[in-house]
């Protein structure tokens, strides 16, 4: 048995998350997908801060008890929210408990009249995915970290390949520093709907005439989002973002897999 994805919304209905959280707690068993975040329930009202700053753009106000999807920052009094549109939101910690159920992400399903390798690969890579999992779960916690040009440091400054690079070099991955030179490495994923959670993204500079950005595939979402974690000068360090808005999808160019 599997426990079902636990999905992701603006609104978390509390009924099915309950559901789901106390199935998983009957089955007790490993479940596929990567883990990006802990299952948090508010204890009040409390806003879901735009950076974790108190007098930061309110991005959304929870209800007592409605349930979150959170992981820890370098912050201590604030947690992190994942939210549906791709970007990040800030709780303090003190007005959300967090609970012991991990949230998971599926891997895509395979498209329909696909082959039975096809499906195999797609079941042998989810299932060799552990340490991807744990590298992706761990990548949350470095968001808010700002983006520097050249920085190697994953929380006082960091750039978009900096970012990639040290991530799997967690993971024993052992990736060159440019985006560039990591393009070339790894193996290449064809098409966009076969993407993995743990793919490497490459986007086109435009203004360079090469590749000058990447990031790090999260996974697809029930909504349609295809999220990813990257350190950019757009979001002002790390952060997530969706490549199903243009500028994203547009000038990706590469995606490969180690």
């Amino acid at each position: 048995m599997r426990m079902r994805t636990l999905l992701l919304s603006w609104l978390l209905l509390a009924g099915p998350l309950v559901a789901r959280a106390q199935e998983a707690v009957a089955e007790g068993t490993q479940a596929d997908g990567v883990v990006i975040g802990k299952l948090g329930q508010a204890l009040e009202e409390t806003a879901i801060r735009s950076t974790p700053d108190d007098r930061a753009k309110n991005y959304y106000t929870t209800t007592k008890f409605q349930y979150l999807v959170i992981n820890p920052t370098k912050w201590e009094k604030w947690f992190s929210v994942v939210l549906q549109n791709g970007k990040t939101g800030y709780i303090l910690a003190e007005k959300v408990a967090r609970l012991p159920y991990d949230v998971r992400q599926s891997a895509p399903a395979p498209r329909t009249g696909s082959s039975q390798t096809s499906r195999s690969g797609v079941r042998a890579s989810v299932t060799g995915t552990d340490a991807k999992s744990q590298m992706l779960q761990t990548s949350f916690q470095y968001v808010g970290t700002p983006y520097r040009w050249g920085g190697n440091s994953l929380t006082n400054g960091i750039d978009c390949s900096g970012f990639v690079q040290q991530l799997f070099g967690k993971i024993g991955v052992d990736l060159p520093r440019t985006a560039a030179e990591q393009a070339l490495v790894g193996a290449k994923v064809e098409r966009l709907e076969e993407m993995l959670p743990g793919d490497r993204l490459y986007f086109w500079d435009s203004k360079r005439g090469k590749i000058g950005h990447t990031g790090i595939f999260l996974g697809f979402h029930a909504d349609g989002g295809a999220y990813f974690i990257h350190s950019s000068t757009n979001n002002k360090g790390v952060d997530t973002d969706d490549l199903r808005f243009g500028r994203w999808r547009d000038i990706l160019v590469a995606v490969r897999r180690d």
